[in-house]
């Protein structure tokens, strides 16, 4: 690359706005910047015009990103790829990192995080180019003067300490004599300390030096005497272990092995994510069961009702028995009777049912669901504290509205979420309106949840769907709610917005994107 020529960027994403907004923030930064609308003709794009660097997106349809990754190390490992990702997806960002991803960034994508992973991104292909530059060097040119020699060790020189990976170059004794700037800084040892008075057994425990040993010798890792992304710990300073990713190779003189260099990769901000990741899902459950608290109350007051009901029509019937006989008369009352309770107990089944299901810690689970049947469970749990708040509801869904695909725990999860948002901005009360439609082009169905509450503050609106973000007092939710909403969104692959203003209220719409399995909606004709 030079000063004068712009950087080449695939971007692949399958929504066109963000497609759209993101290459023109791209091309004012100066990047030459060519667009996909998935994976597939992304990996096009990169086979016919040798991009730098990629930008995908990880959910997409028919090709993920984590394929698109794949197979663009496939055509050229020198493209850096740089993956974003809904908040809720960071263990798939970190399988990304994995494979050797430059960077991954969040949604929604924040201009300095994206400018913060591209410089990097840049950082990283220099670097790899100006080695291979190197080694091409050494193999095609004779150095026949001081002065080129001279030139050619100060380049490697340069090269080796400007690397962000540390480059570890042992003896045949297995003594260090090569020794980078990334190397003191993964491991905390001077290069004074290191270089010619510690062999590998010093920097590697004893058990993980066999096993890398017996590695790089064999055809597992990337062929014989050669090793990629091998995982493995060092022993720094302060003699903790320090986990990282080892790319190995063996070096030769007169065929006689003369020793061998690493390259080496700090795996702790990848650790560290992965522990963030748990934390998060943990945090995630404390937040849904914080909401679930919330439902309990209004659950045993929706129950007691039918349960006084089934408990006054059993002692009734009881009395009735006792009398003797059923006459005809009596005999219709009794079965009048009994499909009330019948009813009821229908009643208080379907409420626990869903109580039980919103709890549930499971993985997502994706199947054709019925708009109807949604927002019935959300409004099964959440209508007697409605009523308490004095909060008229009112729902107006379009009737034979095509089915879904989605996870219905989750998709119940966001609506709840944005339910209690909405009881939280009346409490004296208000109106409540649930609405539902198939959208002009009929590929998507809205659903939005509008309340007369206070609003969001302008200050407060751009962040809400960031994580933590949150204007309640403390002791009313970690501010992951609409966090978490936002991702189970992307996730399924639809959109959602908000528009809101200070004292007039505040409307919620979400679009999903109606299935495409065959049969789907003669499967669910009538059910509600």
């Amino acid at each position: 690359m030079t000063d004068q020529t712009p950087w080449h960027v695939v971007l692949i994403d399958d929504e066109e706005d963000i497609r759209e907004v993101m290459s023109i923030a791209l091309r004012d930064e100066g990047y030459r910047v060519e667009t996909a609308p998935d994976g597939l003709r992304g990996i096009e794009t990169c086979q016919a015009s040798s991009p730098q660097i990629v930008i995908t997106d990880i959910r997409m349809p028919g090709m993920s990103g984590i394929q698109v990754l794949e197979a663009v190390k496939k055509i050229d490992p020198n493209i850096e790829v740089i993956v974003f990702t809904a908040f809720a997806e960071m263990d798939l960002a970190i399988q990304a990192l994995q494979l050797d991803a430059s960077d991954f960034i969040t949604k929604p994508i924040n201009d300095d995080a994206l400018h913060l992973a591209l410089n990097r991104a840049k950082q990283r292909y220099t670097s790899r180019k100006r080695l291979q530059d190197y080694t091409a060097l050494l193999e095609s040119e004779k150095t026949k003067t001081l002065q080129e020699l001279m030139d050619v060790f100060s380049y490697q020189k340069n090269l080796i300490e400007s690397s962000m990976d540390g480059i570890l170059g042992l003896d045949r004794d297995d003594r260090i004599v090569t020794f980078n700037k990334s190397m003191e800084s993964i491991l905390g040892f001077s290069r004074e300390t290191a270089l010619g008075k510690m062999t590998i057994d010093d920097i590697i425990p004893a058990d993980n030096a066999h096993r890398l040993k017996n590695a790089l010798m064999g055809e597992h890792y990337g062929g014989k005497d050669r090793l990629f992304f091998y995982e493995a710990s060092l022993v720094d300073s302060w003699k903790k272990k320090i986990p990282v990713q080892i790319s190995a190779t063996t070096l030769y003189k007169d065929d006689r092995f003369d020793g061998w260099v690493c390259f080496i990769r700090d795996l702790r901000e990848i650790r560290r994510l992965e522990r963030e990741v748990t934390d998060q899902a943990q945090i995630l459950h404390q937040d849904k069961m914080m909401s679930l608290g919330r439902l309990a109350a209004s659950v045993v007051h929706e129950i007691n009702n039918p349960l006084a009901g089934i408990l006054n029509y059993s002692r009734l019937m009881v009395r009735i028995l006792r009398k003797g006989a059923l006459s005809e008369e009596r005999r219709e009352k009794f079965i009048q009777y009994l499909t009330l309770v019948e009813n009821e107990t229908a009643r208080c089944s379907q409420i626990v049912s869903s109580l039980l299901a919103f709890s549930r810690k499971s993985e997502p689970a994706f199947e054709v669901l019925n708009i109807h049947d949604l927002v019935e469970r959300c409004i099964s749990l959440s209508r007697h504290k409605l009523e308490l708040q004095h909060i008229h509801l009112h729902i107006a869904i379009q009737e034979n509205l095509p089915p879904l695909e989605g996870d219905l725990n989750q998709l119940q999860q966001c609506l709840i979420n944005i339910i209690f948002n909405a009881m939280d901005a009346m409490p004296q009360g208000g109106e409540l309106y649930i609405d539902g439609y198939l959208m002009g082009d009929g590929s998507a169905v809205s659903i939005s949840v509008k309340d007369t509450g206070t609003g969001i503050s302008k200050e407060d609106l751009p962040y809400i769907f960031e994580p933590f973000y949150t204007t309640k007092q403390e002791g009313f939710g970690v501010g992951l709610g609409l966090s978490t909403v936002f991702g189970i969104i992307e996730r399924h692959r639809g959109t959602i917005d908000v528009d809101s203003r200070e004292s007039g209220g505040t409307t919620f719409t979400i679009k999903l994107p109606v299935s495409k399995t065959p049969g789907a909606g003669n499967a669910l004709k009538g059910k509600t």
